[in-house]
């Protein structure tokens, strides 16, 4: 599956400044006006969708290829900073960053050989890759004196409202760092589309041989773009630890995870600013609304055919994603408010 056109992801990125801004001023307005506790949890979610799925764009958007376990750096994150946190008291704070760190190292390693495969086959290795650390994880309870707890997974220790140790008696904190990180996801994802290593990226993610008959490094530009990649899906995954104060394999190192960050992305808009973010918007909610009303024994696991069905429907009908439905309607508009035929 190749990338959306250099083209169009170019005029999305070409957007009135004053529409960004509206944007902008309603995210950061929602928790003033909600008052539910639960539909802003919602919000939250969506908001950590829209970092996984920005994070995954960098490498499985720009690059061109198709990795599907992203969630083994959302489990280093998560599992780095809890046990730097029982074992050391060290703050999530510092934690997040030194789980970012280990991370990028361990995308590093991975990267460097599975780059030499194309196509299926880099998504098969990296299915694989998080499957191996899942079942790894769930079946050892003790590493060098440090427990894992293995499928039972890991507590936070609570702290009350402890700013310090990132823990919160009121959700709106967590809804405004998860939205802080997705606008500085963001804005180095802008940066880099507009820098050589962005350019880099589409020429090999399209034309790889053509790209490296030019001299381009392909494959060093997809670790650094892997590497950024799994650093702040590291960090999303901290912030998820620090969210629910409970880990599990199956929980943050699954393959449905990895999944549905691939999927939100294609489905809004893989190779694009705010394609992934769009995807999260749609998803998200809706399976989010459809788990909390249509979950009981009578409708168990129709929230899955749902999410199921609209994924089907936007690949039939717009397999280059829902952002593209969405810059057309924008450009029309404003076409047409110009005055212009």
């Amino acid at each position: 599956m190749k990338n959306t056109s250099s083209e169009g992801s170019r005029r999305l990125f070409n957007l009135d400044r004053s529409l960004l801004l509206l944007a902008v001023v309603v995210l950061i307005a929602i928790p003033i006006v909600m008052r539910s506790v639960t539909w802003l949890q919602v919000m939250i979610l969506v908001l950590w969708y829209a970092c996984l799925t920005s994070s995954w764009n960098f490498v499985g958007g720009f690059a061109g290829v198709l990795p599907l376990g992203h969630s083994v750096f959302a489990g280093i994150g998560a599992y780095t900073s809890t046990l730097l946190f029982i074992y050391l008291g060290l703050t999530p704070w510092i934690g997040m960053l030194l789980g970012g760190i280990l991370a990028a190292a361990v995308a590093l390693l991975i990267g460097l050989p599975t780059f030499k495969l194309h196509g299926a086959y880099y998504a098969l290795a990296s299915i694989a890759f998080v499957e191996v650390v899942r079942i790894i994880t769930e079946n050892t309870k003790e590493v060098f004196g440090i427990k894992i707890n293995g499928a039972r997974g890991l507590l936070v220790p609570l702290k009350g409202q402890a700013p310090l140790y990132f823990q919160f008696s009121d959700k709106r904190y967590y809804y405004y760092i998860i939205l802080a990180l997705l606008f500085l996801i963001l804005w180095i994802t802008y940066t880099i589309h507009n820098s050589k290593l962005g350019f880099y990226l589409v020429a090999g993610g399209e034309e790889q041989e053509a790209a490296e008959s030019l001299g381009v490094n392909v494959r060093k530009c997809k670790l650094i773009a892997l590497a950024l990649s799994a650093f702040f899906t590291a960090i999303v995954g901290t912030f998820y630890a620090q969210l629910v104060l409970f880990i599990y394999p199956q929980g943050i190192i699954a393959l449905a995870l990895s999944f549905e960050i691939a999927f939100i992305a294609i489905i809004g808009g893989r190779g694009t600013l705010l394609g992934p973010i769009l995807g999260a918007f749609i998803l998200v909610p809706i399976a989010e609304i459809s788990r909390m009303y249509l979950s009981g024994s009578r409708f168990l696991g129709i929230h899955l055919m749902l999410y199921s069905g609209i994924i089907v429907l936007v690949m039939l009908f717009k397999p280059q994603g829902m952002m593209g439905v969405v810059e057309n309607a924008y450009f029309t508009v404003t076409k047409k408010l110009r005055g212009e035929s």
